[in-house]
């Protein structure tokens, strides 16, 4: 099969709660890792080619039209390919781990003929450590059986497999009504092979559980099926035994293509987690927040001066940034990266974050405990003593440490928060502390954030430059929407950092990152000025500028973590957290002014 990139916004999940597979629209499982989103790839043609691993399922004649939606309220991908003979359906699920006997990942595909007569091929292309381990294939009883180190796959059909090499392969007819299954189950390569799940009783139980789940989901309102289908993106993000969230389940898919802003998402950021679990939670998923709560204290126990920005999915410290030179990266986009060391960073933001999303969970019901609350006091009292110090920003740019706006206002939002827990909960703590320390940092912002020509908030003490992180400040009720130099700062944001409408986080001209060359609108950011045109009364702005960002969404609903306005195609990690929760937040705003209420004016959790 000849082999070439196909486009970021081509790709779709389907995961079991510990790893996700990415599906192209034609067929080919392109990216998967194993046993879990941090493991090392089986599949990673994405960041290759097809000699780095993958699955393709797809007719041998020249496909004419695909077609492809979810399930409803599922993670279960079904992919219509029109051909000139006939049309298949392929239905690609992975069943839910904790439902299955022996709890292993395994992807069941079943290709049905729904007219004429197609022929189709599977050629499966196992290749571990990232792209270039290839395994030691043999028949077994059982199906066949590719085992290289740690990893064994069973790869099993309902028509016969053959070997090609290294690979599995199987060409054959099917008829219209007919249909065939296959199946790859991973296992340790020292333990007993597993048996396979039966595909149908596998398929009902996956679709009851994803149904079930949906139900929860206390949002209504026009965007109700955007908010549902990202509602279930993040919830694929979520690392079940844990409780700890991906950014997203991709390394190094390019901000910049041919660039070098390649980086590994398969990780935990407290930022990124605080905000999709107080998402989850605005919309009826306590579960998920308590679940992270307990992650949190696990991840960050001990002193909070050695609190990361980012751990492994199980806490992991050690997040060790290396490079893979055997894969030519996404497009020829380099280095391809596994690790990240903005782990070492500070980033006094994420306090805020944590502290904020802590709150709205009490305030939404979530059981609070003595050692969460021991553990969030710890936190604010480290940043009672470091906020005056510099750091490295949100956007983690590797050109030295600064006095960031952004930073400085989440610093607020933690010690307003531990006021709020002891005022409003009755929480033990002095209210007057935290209200002193909040009030000088309120202070501290106001004097030195302000440029006094435009009268708006700008990147860094003493800067001109503006920063899309600006918009989170009338979000955290730092100050009323109604302040001039709230809506001044919008503005300039709006008129600065737009690019055909949509939002950059900074100018790369402006703000030195460490990195060299360019990047695409960021889709959080952009969703953030949806939110604050809403919060400023320009509500008609911000339901046309959803709607676009609506339209960039993939024919799935799915959404990168950034936009290229200029070639129109999706640039970044895929499919990213942060972008879904800005659509979920969004809608949630424009939801509120629309039914004449504003947005919960308690809610520092709202980004």
């Amino acid at each position: 099969m000849l082999y070439m990139s196909r486009p970021i916004e081509s790709y779709a999940v389907i995961g079991d709660l510990h790893t996700v597979a990415l599906v192209s629209r034609l067929g080919s499982i392109d990216w998967l890792c194993l046993p879990r989103f941090d493991s090392s790839a089986c599949f990673a043609s994405i960041l290759g080619d097809e000699s780095n691993g993958h699955w393709t399922i797809a007719p041998t004649n020249k496909i004419e039209l695909v077609t492809r939606t979810y399930r409803p309220e599922s993670l279960v991908l079904e992919t219509e390919m029109a051909c000139e003979t006939g049309t298949i359906r392929i239905t690609d699920f992975m069943p839910i781990r904790e439902t299955t006997d022996r709890q292993t990942p395994e992807i069941i595909r079943t290709v049905e003929c729904l007219e004429g007569s197609v022929p189709i091929r599977s050629e499966l292309c196992l290749r571990f450590d990232y792209g270039r381990g290839k395994p030691f294939v043999r028949h077994t009883k059982d199906g066949i059986h590719a085992v290289a180190g740690p990893d064994g796959v069973l790869i099993a059909g309902t028509t016969e497999i053959d070997f090609d090499g290294h690979d599995a392969v199987t060409e054959c007819v099917v008829n219209s009504g007919d249909s065939h299954t296959y199946q790859i189950k991973w296992h340790q390569s020292w333990e007993a092979v597993p048996e396979m799940s039966d595909p149908v009783e596998a398929l009902e139980a996956t679709s009851s559980y994803w149904r079930h789940w949906s139900e929860q989901c206390t949002y209504q309102g026009r965007d109700r099926d955007a908010v549902l289908r990202s509602l279930i993106t993040l919830k694929s993000l979520t690392y079940r035994p844990s409780g700890g969230i991906v950014a997203a389940p991709t390394t190094s898919l390019p901000e910049q293509i041919g660039g070098e802003r390649n980086w590994d998402y398969r990780y935990t950021w407290l930022r990124d987690s605080s905000v999709t679990l107080a998402a989850l939670n605005r919309c009826g998923f306590a579960d998920e927040a308590s679940a992270f709560r307990d992650w949190l204290i696990r991840a960050v126990a001990g002193d909070p001066s050695q609190m990361q920005i980012m751990y492994g999915i199980n806490g992991e410290r050690r997040l060790l940034e290396t490079e893979l030179s055997w894969l030519p990266g996404y497009m020829n986009s380099s280095p391809v990266r596994i690790g990240n060391a903005a782990s070492d960073q500070f980033q006094l933001d994420v306090y805020g974050e944590l502290l904020g999303s802590q709150q709205y969970s009490r305030q939404q019901g979530v059981a609070g405990s003595e050692e969460a609350w021991e553990l969030q006091v710890r936190l604010a009292e480290f940043v009672e003593a470091h906020w005056q110090d510099p750091d490295d920003g949100i956007w983690e740019v590797r050109g030295g440490r600064k006095h960031f706006t952004h930073s400085k206002v989440m610093a607020w939002v933690a010690a307003d928060s531990i006021r709020k827990g002891i005022v409003d909960e009755g929480l033990p703590g002095d209210a007057k502390r935290w209200e002193k320390l909040a009030n000088a940092i309120r202070a501290d912002v106001l004097e030195k954030a302000i440029d006094p020509d435009r009268n708006c908030f700008t990147q860094s003490y003493g800067s001109k430059n503006m920063d899309a992180s600006l918009l989170v400040i009338p979000m955290v009720r730092f100050l009323p929407p109604d302040d001039e130099r709230i809506i001044n700062t919008v503005h300039e944001v709006e008129k600065e950092l737009t690019l055909n409408g949509l939002v950059l986080r900074y100018l790369q001209t402006d703000t030195d990152d460490g990195l060299s060359g360019d990047e695409g609108t960021f889709i959080m950011c952009s969703f953030w000025l949806v939110q604050c045109l809403a919060l400023i009364g320009e509500v008609q702005k911000a339901r046309i500028l959803f709607d676009r960002l609506l339209d960039i969404r993939n024919d799935v609903g799915l959404m990168a973590e950034e936009y290229d306005t200029i070639n129109h195609r999706m640039l970044g990690n895929t499919p990213q957290a942060f972008s879904h929760v800005g659509l979920i937040n969004a809608a949630l705003y424009l939801r509120d002014v629309g039914a004449g209420d504003s947005p919960d004016q308690n809610d520092q959790s709202a980004q």
